[in-house]
């Protein structure tokens, strides 16, 4: 009776990584002319996409935080979570979507090269924190459910660490971007492994 449960909810944290890995394949890897309008419509389809990726994480702590520390480090990774989420978000409407749009209306001979280097400059900072950001809520989210499920999260948190260190300057280009969105879909099942196969070690609710 658990496996339809247990199976949905490991898509439901390996299936935004696994989408941003393929995405990444097609992903161009430079801006130019060539590819501005591309580059700006594939990231006007991923402006929902990015904040999804922090699932692995909300979907086993959902639910209302017990009291005490690991109530504390609940709260800790949901902000994160959201941090991060509006942080990539902003990255990606500024470095995909704006820098693309300047650069696909750019008129022959006009010179947009600094004007796109700003953009980048500005979606760089918000990338770097918001991935800060997601490492935080990783480490949080890691203490909550290694209290519930002791040394069995370990494997999966240490896997998402190396992910969000790659990703602080990889996005999901190919190879190494696409290769840390794999690492993110293995990391969120290691990570929630646990929580599905042994639901009955998470405490209640206000507990």
């Amino acid at each position: 009776m658990r496996r339809s449960p247990t199976l949905g909810k490991l898509v439901a944290v390996t299936v935004v990584p696994a989408l941003l890995a393929v995405v990444g394949l097609f992903h161009p890897t430079g801006l130019d002319p060539s590819t501005a309008h591309m580059w700006a419509m594939m990231h006007i389809w991923l402006l929902p996409v990015f904040p999804l990726l922090t699932l692995g994480l909300i979907v086993p702590l959902w639910g209302r935080p017990v009291r005490g520390a690991a109530g504390v480090a609940t709260v800790v990774a949901w902000l994160g979570a959201a941090v991060f989420a509006a942080l990539y978000t902003g990255l990606d409407a500024v470095a995909g979507i704006a820098a693309g749009t300047v650069q696909s209306n750019a008129v022959e001979g006009q010179d947009v090269r600094q004007s796109i280097a700003a953009l980048f400059e500005t979606a760089d900072a918000m990338g770097h924190a918001g991935v800060q950001a997601l490492a935080v809520a990783v480490v949080a989210a890691s203490a909550v459910l290694a209290g519930r499920h002791g040394w069995r999260v370990l494997p999966g948190t240490a896997v998402l660490l190396v992910c969000t260190y790659q990703f602080y300057d990889s996005h999901i280009f190919y190879p190494r971007g696409v290769l840390t969105m794999v690492g993110f879909a293995v990391g969120f099942a290691l990570l929630n492994w646990p929580a599905v196969h042994h639901p009955a070690a998470a405490p209640a609710p206000g507990e």
